[in-house]
């Protein structure tokens, strides 16, 4: 198989990144070429919600160096991926439009979610070490610039993500105007970040006992360095994390800087994002620390080797997404019985609308998760359900969804029950359309909530889908359900929906 030249380019709250990669068909790809430029583009965003010109010109200039070098390198493709600091500014479409002119660079603006599912996926590459401290409770912490996000796996799936605003520039920009003694300031700095935290525990943790800390994030790379100089020898016991942190905390900010190699602007955050992991570490009372040393240029990497088929993971994150969704569904009290029903209904219409419906894996996935959370409004009102649908899922960060996705969702769980309204729905109309109908009429499969037509088969014939079941008893609920979808769904598609119900001899 050929190798493929990829360069990754990550614009971050306080760095520029670029890493070039080579993938060969293998399952991990390799960095031939690292670069970074400190820039703290998040002090700008997260105080004045805009970046400057005068950042903006640096950008540009740095970015330009970036293509330059990626040229030499005869790169077969490029992805440049931006994070918090630009979805914060407002002046974010003007950025994006002046980096395209000046560097010929596409930037994409990615979601929280979007970016966090990026990291996961570098870390998966190292499959052995990830998929074996899965198996019992771990929590991934990521501290960046502009917060922190907290992901717990157990028995191989993901239970919960949250993300809180805990960044390192965030709390450092919080404390830059008290004057006070360096131990002062640590612990106004702890009771900042316990308060985040501790409601966390309280809605997330309850009794769950966490084994394992995986950290990453920019800061904590320089750190583990430092902890432990054999990269082989990544995993830390959480007495050595604690004396490392007592170490960190009793140096001068000159002294961080000799010791990790870093300017003075970015020595300052080595020690609010160091405490983070120390109060998640006694939060949870982790016995080890793993340090896996990934950054999100390798999640872009390895997200670009999985699309080409140049790499395969021995974890499935689509799992994880829909784990995710079902969580919700959980927390929202919606009925997981009639949820299962319509998650195979729905899905049987999807497979056999494939020649009509002209969509794919990915939205197929957006169908399954509005289906796990089409009655999650119930949750706040009986008599509102639709919009408090909406709101809910528009609140509520779904790890690997871009905010369109969500949008998609929240747009199809809506109209479930609303009479669908085009003009409403322009943005991705049709897609919405598409899923609601499928919605409509697999919801209609379950009205009783009893699970009758489990055993149907969904076939389609010339210009009619056919629904077939074997249930002897009565579907008359069902049936009426059934008959005021089947409009919508010949409107959308073409095809009559047909309930048979074979009757026994």
């Amino acid at each position: 198989m050929a190798i493929k030249t990829f360069a990754a380019i990550d614009i971050g709250s306080f760095e520029l990144e670029m890493g070039i990669y080579e993938l060969a068909g293998k399952n991990q790809a390799r960095c031939i070429d690292q670069l970074r430029h400190m820039i703290p583009l998040g002090r700008d965003a997260f105080s004045d919600e805009k970046i400057s010109y005068t950042m903006v010109d640096e950008m540009c200039r740095v970015l330009k160096n970036f293509a330059e070098i990626m040229n030499s390198y005869h790169v077969d493709d490029y992805r440049a991926y931006a994070t918090s600091a630009m979805r914060e500014a407002k002046n974010n479409q003007i950025i994006l439009d002046q980096i395209k002119v000046r560097t010929g660079l596409d930037v994409k603006l990615i979601s929280n979610s979007e970016q966090r599912l990026l990291s996961y996926k570098a870390i998966a590459e190292k499959e052995a070490d990830f998929n074996k401290m899965i198996q019992k409770a771990t929590a991934i912490v990521e501290v960046s610039s502009g917060s922190m996000q907290m992901s717990l796996f157990d028995k191989d799936a993901l239970v919960s993500t949250q993300n809180l605003g805990l960044g390192a520039l965030r709390l450092y920009e919080t404390l830059s105007g008290v004057q006070a003694a360096e131990e002062t300031r640590l612990a106004i700095l702890e009771e900042m970040v316990d308060n985040e935290l501790f409601t966390f525990r309280k809605m997330y943790l309850k009794d769950r006992t966490i084994k394992n800390l995986i950290g990453t994030g920019k800061y904590i790379r320089h750190l583990a360095v430092w902890m432990s100089p054999d990269r082989d020898k990544s995993f830390i016991s959480a007495s050595t994390f604690m004396e490392f942190y007592k170490k960190l905390s009793s140096m001068g900010l000159d002294d961080i800087e000799d010791a990790f190699g870093v300017n003075k602007e970015y020595a300052a955050l080595m020690l609010p994002s160091t405490l983070i992991y120390k109060r998640v570490m006694e939060l949870t009372g982790a016995e080890t620390f793993w340090i896996p040393g990934i950054q999100m240029c390798d999640g872009m990497a390895a997200e670009y080797g999985e699309e080409k088929n140049l790499a395969k993971f021995g974890h499935n994150f689509s799992d994880d997404i829909i784990a995710t969704a079902r969580n919700m569904a959980k927390r929202y009290k919606c009925h997981i019985s009639h949820n299962q029903a319509l998650e195979k209904y729905a899905l049987a219409i999807f497979d056999s609308m494939k020649k009509f419906h002209g969509l794919g894996k990915r939205e197929r996935l957006l169908l399954q998760i509005a289906v796990n959370l089409h009655s999650c409004g119930k949750f706040i009102s009986m008599r509102d359900t639709s919009e408090c649908a909406y709101n809910i899922i528009m609140s509520t960060e779904i790890i690997g969804l871009s905010h369109e996705e969500r949008e998609v969702i929240a747009n199809t769980v809506k109209y479930n029950l609303k009479p669908f309204q085009y003009e409403e729905a322009r943005e991705n109309m049709m897609l919405i359309a598409k899923l609601v109908a499928i919605l409509r009429l697999a919801n209609s499969m379950d009205r009783s909530h009893n699970q009758k037509l489990w055993d149907s088969k969904v076939q389609l014939k010339e210009n009619e889908l056919i629904v077939t079941t074997a249930y002897d008893g009565d579907i008359t609920l069902e049936r009426l359900a059934f008959e005021q979808k089947v409009d919508f769904f010949e409107e959308i598609y073409g095809v009559r929906p047909v309930l048979k119900q074979k009757r026994r001899v």
